[in-house]
């Protein structure tokens, strides 16, 4: 049985990719991100996301990212497999980071635990985990 619903917007992807999975796993790790040495987040209670085809990536419960230092921005993005991914910026003296910061404000029912979680790019960003 497969993972996701079938819906028709989803449907060709689906049966291109039939066994593409989205695990979602709670972790227990400290987990700190930072951009050019200013601390964005921090947290002992991330999720681990392992995605096919994708390397894994750890999500942070919004209520552990500094908000006040991010700013939305209008891209978004959409993923066939979580929904529709918002988006935000890090401006913050010299720094200015555009579409640092992603989130599933309302993602499919199959991976609602991304719900209230935020993920940073890797490439721009500093990851910490202990």
């Amino acid at each position: 049985m497969a993972q996701f619903q079938s819906t028709p917007q989803r449907k060709a992807i689906l049966e291109r990719i039939p066994d593409y999975k989205v695990q979602i796993q709670e972790s227990s790790q400290q987990v700190s991100v930072t951009c050019q040495g200013h601390l964005i987040a921090d947290t002992g209670t991330p999720l681990l996301i392992l995605e096919t085809r994708h390397d894994p990536v750890y999500y942070i419960p919004q209520q552990d990212v500094r908000m006040d230092l991010l700013s939305a921005t209008d891209l978004q993005t959409y993923c066939p497999f979580k929904g529709y991914a918002s988006y935000w910026s890090l401006q913050t003296g010299s720094i200015e980071e555009e579409n640092l910061v992603w989130s599933y404000l309302d993602p499919h029912e199959e991976v609602i635990g991304l719900k209230g979680y935020l993920a940073f790019y890797s490439d721009r960003t500093e990851l910490k985990v202990v």
